[in-house]
């Protein structure tokens, strides 16, 4: 919802209708999986006996009796407030993907062991890749954005080249062409300058966009002004424009910080000891794979979450020019 809504209406998970639909969409999901041989099926053995011999009836009972938890859930949730709800679910999704890590049986005293190497090592390795490609993937973007919106056709040529073509390839592709291709023209880097080329050049080129639009949202006259006070183009983009387009600029930034986050794995197939190659070298000689992959998986939405909540702020604060 953009705005607070003034007109009363009856909530929708009220209306009988819509708790009927959810409870025969749910019966007939559940009803696909066989849950008797389950912990669930365990805690229904005084209804159904012997879950293994319960048959049609003990799937028919366990998908009746959560059809009408998640309907009773989702009915007594629409009493509370909007911050309220949202705590609620996000409490009862993150139990749902405990319980379903906890299926695995894993072994938590090796996570625990190796959880301080993960983060020192592994978190901090992946930080510092992301971080700097950012930098750099910025500075590429601003450049090139500048050049697709100039009269220069030269200019716009090779920035049109630069973002057609680095959008058009795998990242994985240009990271082995960058580490394995530049040797054989006698130019050799190191796996992690490797890397942080390959995320800045391609990630700078989605950015190219981003600022592109950002700025051309900013109305002409606002240049044509500046212009006529006598300001140059670099105190006119410092001053007048990019601040003007931050607004607009930093929601897709965030998201494609966040996702070059994640994307930096991808260095690890050059033996980057970044987070998931930590995960996969550490969990593979005991055999604790899902260990290690479920460790790393949470420590990265741990860090996806940290960035999400800067974003927030970042907009809400360059965003207040807009508050009515």
């Amino acid at each position: 919802m953009l705005y607070q809504d003034t007109v009363e209406s009856e909530i929708l998970v009220h209306k009988p209708w819509f708790v009927v639909s959810i409870f025969a969409v749910v019966l007939a999901a559940f009803l696909i999986f066989n849950l008797t041989g389950t912990t669930f099926g365990e805690l229904m053995r005084p209804v159904i006996g012997d879950p293994a011999q319960s048959g049609f009836y003990g799937r028919f009972a366990i998908a009746f009796v959560i059809a009408v938890i998640f309907c009773l859930n989702i009915v007594l949730i629409g009493f509370a407030t909007l911050q309220l709800q949202i705590a609620i679910v996000w409490v009862e999704l993150l139990l749902l993907f405990l319980a379903f890590c906890d299926s695995f049986n894993l072994s938590f005293p090796f996570i625990w062991q190796n959880l301080p190497y993960l983060i020192t090592q592994g978190v901090l390795t992946t930080i510092y890749v992301s971080a700097v490609s950012l930098f750099f993937a910025s500075t590429i973007a601003i450049v090139a954005a500048i050049a697709k919106l100039s009269s220069n056709g030269f200019a716009y040529a090779i920035a049109g080249f630069y973002t057609s073509f680095f959008r058009g390839l795998p990242l994985l592709m240009q990271i082995y062409l960058i580490y394995l291709g530049l040797p054989q023209l006698g130019i050799v880097i190191d796996a992690v300058p490797s890397g942080i080329l390959a995320l800045s050049l391609c990630v700078g080129a989605y950015m190219t966009e981003i600022f592109r639009a950002g700025i051309q949202s900013i109305d002409r006259g606002q240049w044509e002004a500046s212009r006529s006070m006598g300001f140059g183009f670099g105190l006119t983009m410092r001053r007048i424009i990019l601040p003007q387009a931050l607004p607009v600029i930093i929601p897709p930034m965030g998201n494609t910080f966040i996702s070059m986050l994640k994307d930096s794995s991808l260095v690890s197939v050059l033996g980057v000891w970044e987070l998931t190659f930590l995960a996969r070298t550490i969990g593979q000689p005991t055999f604790h794979h899902m260990e290690m992959l479920i460790t790393a998986a949470m420590i990265y939405w741990i860090m996806s979450a940290c960035l999400e909540v800067g974003q927030s702020r970042l907009e809400r604060h360059f965003a207040r020019s807009k508050v009515r």
